[in-house]
């Protein structure tokens, strides 16, 4: 029978750990996959990676997974930007690692300018590195183009030039070169992806992610000017805006496999509390706030759904593969000494102890798949 349920499947700490796959996840595919090497059920693959392509992403689950991915089976932390088209044909700051003119043309950005040509226009402006620092006073340009926009694509390599560069763009309101005496607010718009704090690569412990870089620029701006770094576009996991967009891609796939049944259910697999389970618990909330006024309401980024939903729920999953530890202390509860739960979330997510808790918790990946299944009267 067609499936009325889809996965919205967690990569680094459910699927794989740094390059390495969790047996449990080749176990999963093994039921999720028919004899004819096709899934049984929609799947999408929800990451908060952004330092990639979506194709190449999906080439090295291929291999890791033993079928073929497709390209839009893929949802990088970044991918919903490709809505945000009031600013694709504005000057915009780039900042990451990996592809990143690339991956910001095929989100539609036209006109982008790397950190890294930022600091060769203008190298008086990277100071921190003494070896990087120049040896003679180069002439100030004025011919360098204002800058419009801020993406923060990911993570970058070097946290300083990236910080101390895209704080200048701020305060200068585009033109670094410059200098304003009065730093502009509201500043220009800033579209970020990812805002995991931690996640879980080969280590023992957490490493850190592209939420711990945006802390220290929303630190940096708010010491130096007194005000709030303001976002445009807050995506990736746990943002509504991505839930929504992996839930078309859901419909999309059911769509061109001609599963007339609409999708009622998804579930979220992931090992991250904050991202996963709080996005995925966030995201039901949601919908059962649409289900009840009976409209569609502003969604995140102040983009609106143009249209009604079938999917009624959102589960989350929890797995023990990845940053979540069953052996530490609760998400939700304080650690010893501490007054209050540590709250790895970002600043603009409001800690709320019931949008933590998973709806199960399950030792892996195949475990999840099982346990939907099994839910659904599905034959393992």
């Amino acid at each position: 029978s067609a499936p009325t349920f889809g996965f919205l499947l967690d990569i680094d700490g459910v699927l794989v750990r740094g390059h390495r796959v969790i047996p449990a996840a080749l176990e999963a595919f093994r039921r999720l996959v028919n004899s004819h090497g096709q899934l049984r059920v929609p799947v999408v693959f929800v990451t908060n990676a952004g330092n990639i392509l979506q194709q190449s992403k999906a080439q090295e689950l291929s291999a890791l997974l033993g079928f073929k991915v497709e390209p839009d089976q893929v949802i990088l932390s970044h991918s919903p930007m490709k809505l945000f088209s009031q600013y694709h044909n504005k000057r915009m700051l780039v900042s990451g690692q990996g592809p990143l003119v690339e991956n910001a043309r095929v989100l539609g950005f036209e006109n982008v300018v790397t950190v890294d040509e930022l600091r060769m226009a203008f190298p008086v402006l990277d100071m921190v590195d003494l070896q990087r620092r120049p040896k003679t006073t180069p002439l100030l340009r004025n011919d360098f183009p204002a800058i419009e926009g801020v993406l923060l694509l990911g993570e970058p390599i070097r946290w300083e030039t990236s910080l101390q560069l895209i704080m200048d763009v701020l305060l200068s309101n585009g033109n670094p070169g410059t200098g304003l005496a009065t730093a502009p607010y509201p500043h220009l718009p800033v579209l970020a992806s990812n805002m995991d704090l931690l996640w879980m690569a080969e280590a023992r412990m957490p490493r850190f992610g592209h939420g711990t870089f945006l802390l220290c620029l929303e630190t940096i701006y708010r010491k130096m000017t007194g005000k709030e770094l303001q976002y445009e576009g807050l995506m990736g996991k746990p943002s509504v805006l991505t839930y929504q967009y992996a839930e078309d891609l859901i419909r999309q796939q059911a769509e061109r496999r001609g599963w007339v049944a609409p999708i009622r259910k998804l579930y979220a697999i992931g090992d991250n509390p904050m991202s996963d389970v709080y996005g995925a618990n966030l995201f039901h909330k949601y919908l059962q706030m649409v289900k009840h006024d009976g409209a569609e309401k502003q969604g995140a980024g102040g983009l609106w759904r143009q249209r009604p939903s079938a999917t009624q729920s959102c589960a989350s999953i929890l797995v023990c593969t990845g940053v979540y530890n069953p052996k530490g202390p609760e998400p939700t509860q304080p650690v010893q000494g501490a007054e209050e739960a540590p709250f790895h979330g970002h600043r603009d997510f409001s800690f709320s102890p019931g949008l933590m808790e998973a709806s199960h918790i399950v030792n892996d990946v195949n475990e999840a798949v099982q346990l939907v299944f099994h839910k659904e009267g599905w034959i393992l």
